[in-house]
């Protein structure tokens, strides 16, 4: 899968978990030069509340936070431009206080987590990152003044605590969490969120040509979130007697696979019965463009 991709995923994800408990800024930028943080956020809920809603996500942003994800495992390099934007974000905020008369405390200085789906010791021990008996297997620390965390989803322990982060994982890794996923409660915190995000990403992933082998072992393994989510959301359309919910859904989809429609085609969708907006949102992910949708829609208004 391309990093875009993934970059995209997860910044929608982890906005999407932080946002009801403070300020998340999704591509957040640097003033020293054109840097961008996946996320960045602010809490304005307790430490206590954001650790039993989010678990170690949640333990993680009790101060002020970056969040980087990565698809692949993190490299030295990357680490180290990490390490550059956390020191810009200190000097911006530093200078901000200092305007205004005031002097940045400990409590406010930002700390920056990186999400990898693996990593060697050899890489942790050069940068000198170390497990603390009090955090989860997978967490390390570099020096205390430096404020970095790395998170390594394939070390977590397999629990809901962690579930949000092995997410973001990949292999089977990311194929277990998606089972834990499905198996939650319909009514659990964030579920939906997960889901959509989770179903979005394989529409992505779709909508592309020449695959490689990455992107088909992904759309595999994201196939039954998908299916999940879309049975789901149709039926809540069902159940509370609107068909708006599957015509949201549909267009949703649809503008990912082939792009922005006109709204001419979109009053012949939102027109559609709810069995044929089931069938197309089966048929949308063999769509390459919009003469395919014109077409889908011609054979049905005959």
């Amino acid at each position: 899968m391309t990093r875009a991709h993934h970059d995209q995923f997860a910044k929608l994800c982890l906005s999407g978990f932080l946002a009801p408990y403070g300020q998340a800024e999704i591509s957040r930028e640097v003033v020293s030069e054109v840097r961008q943080i996946d996320v960045y956020f602010v809490p304005t809920s307790t430490a206590r509340k954001l650790k039993i809603e989010l678990g170690l996500l949640g333990r993680m942003v009790t101060t002020p936070s970056l969040l980087e994800a990565f698809r692949n495992p993190v490299q030295s390099e990357q680490i180290l431009d990490c390490q550059n934007k956390l020191n810009d974000l200190r000097n911006e905020l530093t200078r901000r206080a200092k305007g205004q008369g005031k002097r940045l405390t400990k409590q406010k200085l930002p700390q920056l987590w990186m999400i990898t789906p693996s990593i060697s010791e050899c890489l942790l021990n050069s940068f000198g990152a170390k497990a603390q008996p009090k955090w989860e297997a997978g967490v390390y620390f570099l020096p205390t003044a430096q404020r970095i965390g790395i998170i390594a989803t394939n070390q977590l322990p397999q629990v809901t605590a962690t579930l949000w982060l092995r997410l973001l994982g990949r292999g089977q890794i990311q194929e277990r969490a998606i089972a834990e996923l499905i198996a939650l409660p319909l009514s659990y915190p964030f579920r939906n969120h997960a889901l959509e995000q989770l179903a979005n990403l394989r529409v992505t992933i779709q909508a592309r040509h020449n695959l490689d082998q990455d992107e088909r072992g992904l759309i595999m393994t994201l196939s039954p979130v998908y299916e999940q989510w879309k049975s789901e959301t149709l039926q809540q359309g069902r159940h509370e007697g609107r068909q708006q919910e599957g015509v949201l859904l549909v267009l949703r989809q649809l503008v990912r696979q082939v792009g922005e429609l006109d709204d001419s085609t979109r009053s012949q969708i939102e027109a559609l019965s709810l069995p044929l907006l089931e069938e197309l949102s089966e048929a949308l992910l063999d769509f390459s463009d919009r003469r395919d949708l014109i077409t889908w829609l011609a054979a049905r208004s005959l």
